[in-house]
């Protein structure tokens, strides 16, 4: 399999671990990568089970679009992962694998990746007129507003986030420690009050 994989054209890296295949592969071949991996008989990879992204901020190429698929005939999984720098975008795979249409939405409403030629790319997670990319790690955490619907007032109310963090107090006691053993309503047989 991993000389198959190999042979495909854009394929950059292929490493195997157990049952899983890593593979680096070259953005511009995306869809005759996929067509290849879902096609040939000899791979089998008819299932896509998820598309994600990692940022790296500091990075040229900030993300790595990390894709999953797995062969229930060969038994195997593979993650291929490809690099985008910040403002570039990426083919849609829509029409190999109709389920990458929920998580390349998922992946521009959290990363602000674009994928080209998608059906129906906008915002699937968060509110049509939130600012921003929440799963970006330059993400601020105050400043912007969120939405909700308020009973009272009958109407949709826009208010600043309020990022509260009431539980912050731990109990710093150590439980190997123990802690004081004290009886409440034990008073009398200690003659305390």
């Amino acid at each position: 399999m991993i000389r198959i994989l190999n042979n495909i054209n854009g394929i950059n890296n292929v490493l195997e671990k157990n049952n899983l295949l890593e593979i680096e592969f070259d953005k511009t071949n995306i869809l005759k990568i996929f067509n290849q991996l879902k096609d040939n008989a000899d791979l089998s990879f008819n299932q896509l089970l998820d598309i994600t992204a990692v940022d790296y901020p500091s990075r040229e190429f900030r993300f790595d679009l990390i894709y999953i698929l797995q062969s229930l005939t060969k038994n195997k999984k593979v993650i291929l992962k490809t690099f985008i720098k910040e403002n570039e975008n990426i083919e849609s795979i829509t029409n190999i694998y109709k389920s990458a249409d929920w998580y390349e939405r998922e992946c521009y409403d959290l990363f602000g990746i674009e994928f080209v030629n998608h059906p129906d790319l906008r915002r699937i997670m968060t509110d049509y007129n939130f600012e921003g990319y929440p799963l970006r790690k330059d993400f601020p955490l105050t400043g912007h507003t969120e939405v909700r619907y308020d009973d009272l007032e009958k109407k949709v109310i826009y208010e600043p986030v309020k990022l509260s963090q009431e539980f912050r107090n731990f109990d710093s006691e150590s439980p190997w420690e123990g802690m004081e053993n004290k009886l409440f309503g034990d008073e009398k047989s200690t003659g305390e009050n």
